[in-house]
């Protein structure tokens, strides 16, 4: 059996928060799907994460003992990954900004003080993903970014628990044919805004310096991104605490049933419930998911897509 190269140790930081702090939690929404090659939850309770920063590749593996955090980084982007440590696990948030004016609200935020948004300082990587998932189930977006990645992507560098890997450049994006997106079951609507993006792709990660708003209008002007995929990115490249999400199948009905009984209630009603954490609007509703109220299913769940006559 021939041996495995030595790994070596990698950076390390660690940082202090200055107040509860659950990595599930934070982490969570940058997960897509148990099987996602760039990110893996180990037993003994750290998370690993693999990107592709702007210094290039990197693994990040972050744990959490007696009130510290430490992280250790692999790759060329290591450096970066180290640096924004605390904003990925919402040093730029403020939670008590959140003033709750639904018990239950009050009651989810109260059993989950470890709640932070995130702040990833990275657009394409949750772009991506966010656009794979436009008007399919998650079980066949999670599937086509799990294909995706581990086709074209590089392998994580570092000492991995498991493989991992770092989605693909923009250029490998750019180049991966037409029959590997149907082999993905990526329809042709999606690749080519996929496609799109990754040709602006650097004029896209700029607006990571910019306030979310006008990062979503700048989102926004590629063909094919509307207003849900730009609030599902910038909730997490930004830590964008009032981007709710808007065209989304579930949550309209989700946020009618726990604040007014109102399993049928559409965007605008979503938004007219949710005026009152006007700036919050997206923290109330994960604090929203997190409670588990969501209205009995009656009606037919969505298709699985098939894209094989296209």
């Amino acid at each position: 059996m021939v041996p495995r190269p030595a790994v070596a140790p990698g950076r390390v930081r660690t940082w202090v928060p200055d107040g509860p702090l659950d990595l599930g939690l934070v982490l969570g929404p940058l997960r897509r799907g148990a099987g996602d090659p760039t990110f893996r939850a180990a037993p003994d309770g750290s998370v690993w994460r693999a990107s592709r920063t702007p210094l290039g590749p990197g693994t990040l593996r972050i744990s959490a003992r007696g009130g510290q955090v430490r992280g250790q980084a692999w790759g060329p982007g290591a450096e970066w990954l180290l640096e924004q440590l605390p904003e990925l696990l919402g040093a730029a948030d403020d939670p008590s900004a959140f003033a709750p004016r639904h018990r239950l609200l009050a009651l989810v935020r109260h059993r989950r003080p470890g709640l932070r948004l995130t702040r990833t300082g990275l657009v394409l990587e949750s772009l991506i993903p966010s656009i794979l998932e436009q008007k399919v189930t998650t079980v066949e977006a999670y599937g086509a970014w799990r294909v995706l990645v581990r086709t074209y992507g590089d392998p994580a560098p570092g000492p991995v628990p498991g493989p991992m890997y770092v989605m693909p450049a923009p250029r490998t994006w750019a180049l991966i044919p037409s029959w590997e997106w149907h082999r993905a079951n990526v329809d042709s609507k999606r690749a080519s805004t996929i496609l799109r993006a990754v040709r602006v792709g650097a004029r896209l990660e700029e607006s990571v310096r910019m306030a979310p708003a006008a990062a979503r209008e700048r989102l926004e002007l590629v063909p094919g991104i509307g207003p849900w995929t730009s609030a599902e990115t910038v909730q997490r490249s930004h830590g964008a605490a009032d981007a709710v999400t808007v065209g989304d199948l579930h949550l309209p009905g989700i946020v009618g049933w726990a604040l007014a009984g109102d399993r049928y209630a559409d965007d605008e009603a979503m938004l007219r419930l949710l005026e009152p954490y006007a700036g919050q609007r997206h923290r109330a509703a994960r604090l929203i998911l997190l409670s588990g109220r969501v209205p009995p299913r009656r009606g037919p769940r969505m298709p699985k897509g098939d894209i094989t006559g296209l």
